[in-house]
């Protein structure tokens, strides 16, 4: 279970970056996933769950810019890969690097999908804001689901 969870988050950092390590965050902060015996054991600290949760909503707010690059260029594209990775990582953290692995193919999907998935629904309904919108609520929805189920 905690494989596809690694890749399922990692689709969602193809879809915004910052977001599941923001989740992550907070289930630690929350006492759902236990990060106290790693590294990463800072993550569950308040500090950090605001600083990290006012980076995924500058994010969010981002992505809704026009001068927004798009998610498939080089830098962006990396960005997502990482921190796929990082957030498959966590939540395999005795086996973080088959996690950190899973995050990030799960990323590549997340970002491809994700671009044509949201082009199309742009189109279907005339507009890329409700489209973006509605790609805000899919994907704060299943981060949480997904460090519940973690």
């Amino acid at each position: 279970m905690l494989y596809v969870l690694a890749i399922l988050i990692g689709v969602v950092a193809g879809l915004r970056a910052v977001t599941p390590i923001a989740a992550i965050s907070w289930a630690a902060w929350l006492g759902w996933i236990d990060l106290s015996a790693t590294p990463a054991a800072f993550l569950g600290n308040i500090i950090a769950v605001v600083v990290i949760t006012l980076l995924a909503i500058a994010e969010l707010v981002s992505d809704q810019l026009p001068a927004t690059p798009s998610r498939k260029a080089p830098m962006q594209f990396g960005t997502r890969i990482v921190l796929g990775a990082i957030a498959g990582a966590l939540l395999m953290p005795t086996d973080w690097i088959i996690g950190g692995i899973l995050g990030a193919v799960g990323a590549v999907i997340g970002t491809l999908l994700g671009a044509d998935l949201r082009a199309r629904l742009a189109r279907a309904l005339g507009r890329d804001l409700p489209a973006a919108l509605i790609e805000d609520v899919v994907v704060i929805v299943a981060a949480i689901v997904i460090v519940y189920l973690a």
